[in-house]
């Protein structure tokens, strides 16, 4: 092993002839001296060292590469962690457990899962979050339709995402309802909430009551769309993914809004959500060449949100909790008669980021365990 450096960066040449090179900033950045030893976070003061900083020596101790700095202050660092870290390789943010897509076929393999199992068996858990990573919806069975249920099975994730519809909701026919699921409409396939900063990650829905005459959920798989938009009309994907477009809820007490593509990509450039809630499309303010050009390539999304073949139908039963990803997975209803029985579903929000979280360490914890 060799090791060089200027007064910019570090060169090591690795025994098998490979070279890496690292900017002295980023090796001193990362000097595991650097984190508190309990929480594992940065403690060191960037601002402590000179920005002209630069090495007296360096040199390779067994498993260990040596820095000396001209401040008199040392660095050691593990070789393979170096080897594998820096030197250009991107962290990954990726979820452990990749999406995969579906269409109306996946109605007859919708994953479902044991309701009690998740409460009390971390094995069962973790195959409930799984699918609910990869395909973006997943069925509990025989959760009490009892008060604190729905919550007991949520918390067993993260904790619950409150909005402007509180930490839980009732979605039943309301009198003066303020939003279109508390009435007995049909409501066409959307997602909820892109007029916040940030729209919820992950919707449950727990089933009380389901006696009335229609009702039924429907649900489809906005990635699927977006693929088939990106090969059919690349045009229109582009359109989709890069032009923002202004969302708006309000009420007498809110005025949401935000702006957001309908599709946004992940580091690999795969489409990984989609924000899509025609309702709460604010009028488009775009320029009027862009908004012309955009028209087209949004009505395309539309008919494929409308079109049979992307869609499920379940008439869900009392006991029944549908979780799906919010940011993927699109949900409405048909319409129901509120005379011919009742429809009472109980809803909350998880936000993205606390489910995966949750299933890494899961997923950890049983790898570790082995």
């Amino acid at each position: 092993m060799h090791l060089s450096a200027d007064e910019t960066f570090l060169t090591v040449r690795w025994p098998d002839g490979a070279h890496s090179r690292y900017a002295l900033q980023w090796l001193r950045d990362n000097d595991p001296a650097g984190f508190h030893p309990d929480t594992q976070e940065r403690i060191f003061d960037l601002l402590s060292v000179p920005d002209d900083l630069a090495l007296a020596e360096a040199e390779a101790e067994g498993e260990t590469i040596r820095l000396r700095w001209t401040d008199g202050a040392e660095t050691r660092l593990a070789r393979d962690w170096l080897r594998a870290a820096g030197s250009g390789r991107r962290l990954s943010t990726l979820p452990p457990v990749l999406p995969q897509s579906w269409d109306g076929d996946f109605a007859a393999r919708l994953p479902r899962h044991a309701g009690p199992a998740v409460l009390h068996d971390d094995e069962a858990l973790t195959a409930w979050l799984t699918d609910l990573a990869r395909w973006g919806i997943a069925v509990l069975e025989d959760v009490p339709c009892e008060a604190g249920a729905l919550e007991a099975v949520c918390r067993r994730i993260a904790h619950l995402r409150e909005t402007n519809f509180g930490l839980t909701f009732e979605v039943r026919s309301q009198p003066q309802p303020i939003n279109l699921a508390y009435t007995p409409m049909a409501l066409p396939l959307h997602t909820d909430l892109p007029n916040q900063e940030l729209p919820p990650g992950f919707q449950f829905l727990h089933t009380l009551v389901n006696s009335a005459t229609g009702g039924e959920s429907l649900l489809a798989d906005g990635l699927r769309m977006a693929e088939a938009i990106r090969t059919q009309a690349p045009e229109h994907y582009r359109a989709l993914r890069d032009v923002a477009i202004p969302f708006r809820f309000h009420d007498g007490g809110h005025d949401i809004r935000y702006r957001r593509p309908v599709i946004r990509e992940d580091e690999r450039g795969e489409p990984v959500e989609i924000n899509w809630n025609a309702h709460l499309a604010d009028s488009f303010d775009m320029e009027p060449e862009v908004t012309a050009a955009y028209y087209p390539a949004y009505r395309a999304f539309m008919a494929l949100t409308r079109d049979p073949a992307y869609r499920i139908a379940l008439k869900t039963r009392p006991g029944e909790l549908v979780g799906f990803n919010n940011r993927r997975t699109l949900h409405g209803r048909s319409a129901f008669d509120p005379t011919s029985g009742s429809r009472h579903l109980r809803g909350c929000y998880l936000d993205w980021t606390d489910l995966i979280s949750r299933l890494r360490v899961l997923m950890g914890n049983a790898k570790a365990s082995r």
